[in-house]
């Protein structure tokens, strides 16, 4: 039995803190878990710039309702999921996620929540569960399923390498050279020949 596990942000739809660093004129707001292996690190920094600009939730949604998936993401998930089941795992929150995925045509998404005041301030974060990616890909894995997981950023290297086989797809340069061991692509069919490969 497999299943298949991706990343969301720069595997299927762009990064949304890049599109909302471009909107908002906030450049310190790129900053991604490309950049930052620490994820809590990397939040607490995230909303601190937030809470100095006076930005919340409305205005992130708003950015958010303006991104598409990547070119050939949902051509992608659908063939995917005619020959295995697919879960994506994100350390996104469900108060992003939700749009994007009715433009994939709805699959299944473990996230994370955001805590937001009644005013639309972002006060703080939940996340599922600790490493979420790994601890999800292992839980799977005591349930009898074989994952296959793909991902760009250095949270996505626990679930890849823990895998029954692992991909690194539209990575850093810095991250490939790091994990030369971990094979690499940057198109959806060469992506999709190595997860039937490997099913």
């Amino acid at each position: 039995m497999n299943i298949v596990c991706l990343d969301m942000e720069g595997v299927l739809v762009p990064e949304i803190w890049i599109a909302f660093s471009e909107a908002s004129g906030i450049p310190e707001l790129r900053r991604t878990t490309r950049d930052e292996p620490d994820y809590d690190k990397l939040m607490k920094f995230r909303l601190g710039i937030l809470k100095e600009h006076g930005l919340g939730l409305r205005e992130i949604q708003a950015t958010i309702a303006k991104i598409d998936p990547l070119p050939r993401a949902k051509a992608f998930m659908d063939e995917l999921r005619t020959l295995t089941q697919v879960i994506i795992l994100s350390d996104t929150f469900e108060e992003f996620a939700k749009p994007l995925m009715e433009k994939l045509g709805w699959p299944t998404i473990f996230c994370n929540s955001l805590e937001v005041a009644p005013g639309g301030e972002i006060t703080g974060y939940r996340m599922r569960c600790e490493k979420s990616k790994l601890t999800t890909v292992k839980a799977l894995q005591s349930i009898g399923y074989d994952t296959i997981a793909a991902g760009d950023s250095f949270n996505d290297l626990g679930m890849i390498q823990a895998s029954k086989a692992g991909f690194l797809f539209k990575s850093t340069e810095q991250i490939k050279k790091d994990y030369p061991q971990i094979p690499a692509y940057e198109d959806f069919p060469e992506l999709l020949g190595a997860i039937k490969a490997a099913l």
